[in-house]
């Protein structure tokens, strides 16, 4: 399994960097993003629906990287399944240059007491740093986590936690398969809550 992972991951990124990012065309990932995007990501990639992420500002290669195992079929879904298969690899690279050149979003919530108090030692003891980056802001292909919805991401804690979410080296799936539903609500409500400086 963690070998189709490396495969699918390389060719991902054969996508993503084989042709510079400075050759994709952001104005053309604007406007498929614009008709196509926008009624669910929402406009200048920032969510008002709770179960979808928001994308505005998102790492380049994660976006890359998140359409195309859609396309593929390796992160099922219903949703975004039907929308990423017809999109071609400039589609991807455009869209991908479009949402990270757009200003992040911010949070629209305060974690709770409860997830203030205990959700820095989860993230601690389960590496979220090390592979999300300083303030869980993203770094190359990981995304941005911080301040995202907080039922998006509980929803992909569950699901990872499950065995059922696309998972291209299994780190994900390893780390929340030990999380109780105890630590995934309050995980997920810390990282929704923290705003990078």
């Amino acid at each position: 399994m963690r070998l189709i992972g490396r495969w699918m991951l390389a060719a991902a990124c054969a996508v993503a960097l084989c042709t510079p990012a400075l050759a994709y065309d952001a104005d053309a990932g604007r406007q498929k993003a614009e008709t196509e995007c926008a009624p669910c990501h929402g406009k200048d990639g920032i969510s008002e629906q709770p179960t979808v992420p928001s994308l505005g500002g998102q790492k380049n290669d994660y976006v890359v990287l998140a359409l195309y195992q859609f396309r593929l079929g390796h992160r099922p879904s219903e949703v975004m399944g039907p929308i990423a298969k017809p999109l071609t690899d400039n589609d991807l690279g455009n869209l991908a240059k479009y949402y990270s050149s757009l200003k992040p979003w911010s949070a629209v919530r305060a974690a709770s007491a409860e997830a203030t108090a205990g959700g820095p030692a989860l993230a601690a003891k389960n590496h979220c740093i090390q592979c999300h980056g300083p303030n869980l802001a993203g770094q190359d292909s990981i995304p941005r986590i911080a301040d995202q919805q907080l039922d998006y991401l509980t929803a992909q804690l569950k699901a990872f936690h499950a065995g059922n979410r696309g998972d291209i080296d299994g780190n994900m799936t390893s780390i929340a398969s030990a999380l109780s539903d105890a630590d995934i609500t309050i995980l997920a409500n810390y990282v929704s809550g923290l705003s990078p400086p």
